[in-house]
């Protein structure tokens, strides 16, 4: 049986942002997560451990073998959720957060904001998104995209991992080579907890900057 994909998507997004890359996986079944720590409601935002609940229930719901792609944010609560599940047989962390027990988003970041964060009371807006996240992205979708971003729960990046399901779990990172969100020697460093590291020409975004070759990398990560 062919594994089911399961994609999980970074802050500020939702399932939207994978599209691209769902219409070029035809032969795939795809499930995408939306994450209860992004959305329109600042009032209503759910943490990391919520964000794990809902990939936990995502994977129980497929009857057979998963891999679960985690994009950037995403990779918390993946790593969070996946390590007792035992039907998931790889994770592929795209320029995703890689992280040990103990460690959070904004710690391994320095314990201090980067100065893109706009951080409000409880939430983070993103400041400069079109140079942040979608440098090599089409003028045009670029801009689509950045009218879709949703608040992102402050909580939600300060708060430990408590599993660690990359160890679990074999795991395949992602470098991105272009990304301005997670400097390069930073993916680099936690690629070194992954078995299998691939590369990408990319911006932090290639499921809409390259979403064919994308595709191309998950359907092997599949096999």
């Amino acid at each position: 049986m062919s594994p089911t994909l399961i994609l999980v998507h970074g802050a500020w997004h939702d399932a939207w942002c994978w599209e691209k890359l769902v219409d070029r996986l035809p032969d795939v079944d795809v499930r995408t997560v939306s994450l209860p720590s992004s959305g329109s409601d600042t009032a209503s935002l759910g943490d990391l451990y919520d964000d794990a609940r809902a990939v936990r229930a995502a994977v129980t719901a497929v009857d057979g073998p998963v891999v679960v792609c985690a994009h950037s944010y995403g990779g918390l609560a993946v790593t969070e959720a996946a390590g007792d599940l035992p039907g998931v047989r790889r994770l592929v962390y795209l320029a995703a957060f890689q992280l040990d027990e103990g460690e959070s988003l904004l710690g391994v970041v320095g314990g201090t904001p980067p100065d893109w964060w706009d951080v409000h009371d409880g939430h983070v807006d993103v400041r400069r998104p079109e140079e942040i996240f979608y440098g090599d992205v089409d003028p045009d979708t670029a801009a689509a995209s950045v009218a879709r971003l949703a608040h992102q729960s402050l909580p939600a990046l300060s708060q430990p991992l408590t599993k660690v399901a990359w160890k679990s779990i074999p795991s395949t990172y992602v470098v991105c080579e272009k990304d301005a969100a997670i400097p390069v020697p930073a993916q680099e460093a936690m690629s070194g907890r992954s078995e299998r590291v691939l590369r990408m020409d990319a911006s932090h975004s290639p499921f809409l900057s390259r979403p064919d070759a994308l595709a191309d990398l998950l359907r092997a990560e599949l096999d």
